[in-house]
């Protein structure tokens, strides 16, 4: 009795040597898209009203856990029986994100009439605050479905020879740092006004070192947040590039010479504004037979 106790034991300690190896792997193979997912959804979770800021971040949190409470069970099912299917999903999840990338360059260069006449909060109406809210969210949840398949999808390929359980055990662990992770660092990010606040208010005397750095992080948000918007575009269209020169051979063996950083960005720019005109054009059908 005594030695089997002891025998489970000794197999748990060696699947959590494993699992603490492999984890160590995954999280570096997963790096630069986690990296990627914290920009994109520092700019998806900013620009609401102040006190409005942790609710929205906490309904997009809680959303990114749902969508890898439905992601892990299939990612698991589809790599052991079709793994065809999981390069398909990346593929669309791509296309859809090359697609988010181009269209915010689009409206950028060509803004469209609803953005030439923007309101702001101050005059929109308590429904209209709660309808643009529920509609960033609910793209941010989208987007970062897309993304969480990627890290995913990389992190189960770091321990594919692995045994099902340290499969288990390491792609789960990546994946809730990736939703605490990330946005715990987004939630810092938007509050960091607030702090500066706190700062420059913790004693009353003029030009203090709290308060030096208090207003250095309260000027400092506008800037990021601004920048936040171009690094999560960029970040787009880098990881929507990376999918289809690492999933399809004619884009690998592209451009084999150049740098994988730009030539994953001119895959997913020129793929983003192929998607971008046939939906558009779709879209012009549609509405002519709709009328």
């Amino acid at each position: 009795m005594a030695s089997g106790i002891f025998a489970l034991l000794d197999d748990i300690a060696t699947l959590m040597d494993d699992v603490a190896v492999m984890s160590k792997v995954a999280a570096k193979k997963t790096a630069g898209i986690l990296g990627d997912d914290l920009a994109v959804n520092a700019e998806k979770a900013s620009g609401f009203v102040t006190d409005r800021e942790l609710p929205v971040l906490w309904a997009i949190t809680k959303g990114s856990f749902l969508n890898k409470l439905i992601i892990l069970p299939f990612a698991f099912l589809l790599s052991a029986f079709v793994p065809v299917v999981v390069t398909g999903i990346l593929i669309l999840g791509g296309l859809y994100l090359a697609y988010e990338g181009a269209e915010k360059i689009y409206e950028y260069l060509v803004p469209h009439e609803q953005a030439k006449a923007i309101k702001t909060v101050k005059d929109l109406t308590k429904e209209e605050i709660q309808a643009a809210e529920k509609a960033k969210v609910k793209s941010a949840i989208l987007t970062d479905f897309i993304l969480s398949v990627e890290i995913v999808i990389i992190a189960l390929g770091t321990v594919v020879e692995e045994p099902i359980s340290t499969q288990i055990i390491v792609v789960s662990i990546i994946a809730l740092l990736a939703t605490v992770g990330v946005y715990g660092i987004v939630a810092l990010i938007v509050r960091m006004d607030e702090f500066g606040v706190k700062l420059i208010n913790l004693n009353e005397e003029d030009n203090s070192i709290s308060d030096k750095i208090g207003r250095l992080l309260v000027s400092a948000l506008p800037k990021i947040i601004k920048s936040m918007g171009v690094i999560g575009t960029i970040a787009l269209l880098l990881v929507s590039g990376g999918i289809f020169t690492h999933n399809i051979d004619f884009f690998h063996h592209l451009l084999e010479s150049w740098p994988s950083l730009i030539k994953d960005f001119l895959m997913g720019l020129v793929i983003g504004f192929v998607v971008l005109l046939v939906v558009t054009l779709v879209k012009k059908v549609f509405f002519k037979k709709k009328h």
